[in-house]
């Protein structure tokens, strides 16, 4: 698979809670020079960043994030914020607290009504895989689908680790066909990148192939 291809998969991506305005600039300029699907940042620095970029490179932004446990009023709240402030993209995590109680039809309506304020822009729904069983997976894959959500989302990158090559392979099996899958967290290599999208992803939440390209000078390549 060519790089380039790759690269418009990718949602290169900085979430780091100490992340300061020139590594989120830093962040910008590879995302367009690279050509990247997207630039993941923090929601503080959206509107920031919106302009910086001015229409050159989609922003993508998360909600909930990283626990998730926030009420659905101000994961609707923020979602509107972010795209009030540039946002394209909106990267959104369900309560694992419902999960484990059971609550699914409280997760698919909270999905519902942050796609409702989405307003047509993507949503990204974050599953956090590694804390859950091969059941719950498949049970939240039908929920998404059925909240009509455009992607299921492996990771938030914050927990004790990303998504594996098992997880995108049960999402696959198991979302509806307007479904699409985000793998994220742990993709270290452009080998990783290229088997999470041969089983089935379609987006790579990532900074390291960037990272890679990089160090390996081939930064001065044109994409």
């Amino acid at each position: 698979m060519e790089i380039k291809e790759i690269l418009s998969k990718v949602d290169h991506t900085l979430l780091s809670t100490t992340a300061t305005w020139t590594e989120i600039k830093e962040t910008l300029d590879d995302a367009m020079f690279f050509k990247t699907a997207s630039a993941c940042i923090p929601p503080s620095y959206v509107k920031e960043a919106s302009q910086y970029v001015a229409g050159k490179l989609t922003i993508c932004t998360v909600i909930g994030f990283p626990n998730g446990y926030n009420t659905s009023a101000s994961k609707v709240f923020e979602t509107k914020d972010a795209l009030a402030n540039g946002a394209e993209e909106i990267d959104m995590v369900i309560n694992l607290t419902d999960v484990k109680n059971g609550n699914f039809k409280k997760i698919e309506e909270e999905i519902i009504q942050v796609r409702e304020a989405c307003q047509g822009y993507i949503l990204k729904v974050i599953v956090e895989t590694a804390l859950l069983t091969d059941e719950e997976l498949v049970r939240l894959c039908d929920i998404v689908t059925k909240a009509g959500a455009d992607f299921i989302k492996t990771s938030t990158g914050f927990a004790k680790r990303g998504a594996s090559f098992k997880d995108v392979e049960i999402m696959t099996k198991h979302i509806g066909t307007d479904v699409q899958i985000k793998a994220a967290g742990g993709i270290t290599s452009i080998e990783d990148a290229e088997k999470f999208i041969s089983l089935g992803a379609s987006r790579l939440g990532t900074s390291r192939i960037i990272k890679v390209l990089k160090q390996e000078d081939k930064g001065t390549e044109t994409y």
